[in-house]
């Protein structure tokens, strides 16, 4: 039998959350562990956008996924955080009181936990991109269709044809369009849900002859093996076209599965955790939901909110680990004693 991992938090999900609340947990004297289900540290900012550009992180006028992934690494370097990836957890057992929390948690892997405070940070749980219904589509997965983006520089060189006409299909279709042979965007109807300043950029490049856009749905694709050489496609009027390119994307959106979260008796609302604005707690006391998994009034889906909550849970968390300490709040600027966590001399942010 393993032994028992003791912790004073467990974090579930290593994404730019998560990675934060190490840091704002640290700041408070709190260890913590982080599980995550996938095999890399960084949610799906590293699993699929790690070079789309991010540019709503104060203090940075832009940051690639992965760019924040390893500023939050650095940041957190001084608390030691320890990783658990590849592994999924599978059950949750409270063990202790409400007023005195501590949890039995163990992970498909065989993993065993004890911790004082357990926070959610799974983004909106187990993630898979949702695949269009085209026939025999899977023979060029992964080599002629692609349902994200991980390297740009992949691309170089191709013709592609992007579908969707949501925010990734704008942001790679304008990120991609300096690089590729040509890149078409093709949607349903002439009608975006995207950033208005990215339709406007779009329709640009479209006026100028730099791209191409399509109005219609894919219904087949032809290529030899699992090399693609054209998608047929049909418009509103049922006509059949052909679109030829060597590369497909498809962005749908992403399925979101809260796996073995939904028997772990917290409250759920639609796939979602509701929690207090106060501290971020769920209906169990010393269970926390932060980031793209919790729902409250006014929620916005912002990794800078994810941020704010990160805060608000550790500084209530404080008071699970260190029951009979006092807790007083201190700005980094003015404190010698967090500068000294923090390994500096000055002030630090």
């Amino acid at each position: 039998m393993n032994d028992v991992v003791k912790t004073d938090a467990l974090i579930i999900g290593a994404g730019p959350v998560g990675l934060f609340a190490v840091f704002e947990l640290g700041l408070l004297d709190i260890r913590a562990h982080l599980v995550d289900i996938l095999p890399k540290i960084g949610g799906q900012c590293a699993e699929l956008y790690p070079e789309k550009p991010i540019y709503d992180i104060p203090g940075f006028p832009m940051v690639t996924g992965q760019g924040l992934v390893d500023n939050l690494m650095k940041q957190i370097e001084p608390f030691s955080p320890e990783f658990h990836l590849s592994e999924m957890v599978d059950s949750v057992t409270t063990i202790g009181t409400p007023e005195a929390p501590l949890f039995r948690v163990k992970t498909d892997a065989g993993t065993e936990f004890e911790a004082k405070v357990i926070i959610i940070a799974a983004g909106g749980g187990s993630f898979q991109p949702k695949r269009p219904p085209i026939p025999g589509i899977d023979a060029y997965e992964g080599t002629s269709v692609f349902y994200a983006v991980r390297k740009m520089e992949q691309f170089r060189g191709r013709s592609i044809l992007i579908v969707g006409g949501g925010d990734s299909a704008l942001d790679w279709t304008l990120n991609l369009q300096p690089i590729a042979k040509r890149v078409t965007l093709m949607h349903r109807r002439d009608d975006f849900r995207a950033a208005p300043h990215s339709v406007e950029q779009m329709r640009s490049l479209v006026a100028s002859g730099a791209m191409d856009l399509k109005i219609g749905q894919v219904t087949g694709l032809e290529g030899e093996g699992s090399i693609l050489s054209a998608a047929i496609c049909r418009d509103a009027q049922d006509a059949e076209f052909r679109v030829e390119c060597d590369t497909m994307l498809p962005f749908f959106g992403l399925t979101m599965k809260l796996g073995p979260i939904a028997s772990w008796g917290l409250n759920l609302n639609e796939n979602l955790i509701p929690a207090d604005t106060e501290k971020f707690e769920t209906s169990t006391p010393g269970i926390f939901a932060i980031g793209d998994i919790n729902t409250y009034a006014g929620k916005l889906k912002l990794i800078l909110s994810g941020f704010h909550e990160a805060a608000l849970a550790a500084h209530r968390a404080h008071r699970y680990v260190y029951p009979d300490k006092r807790l007083t709040f201190q700005y980094t600027t003015s404190s010698s004693s967090l500068q000294k966590k923090l390994g500096v001399g000055a002030a630090s942010t």
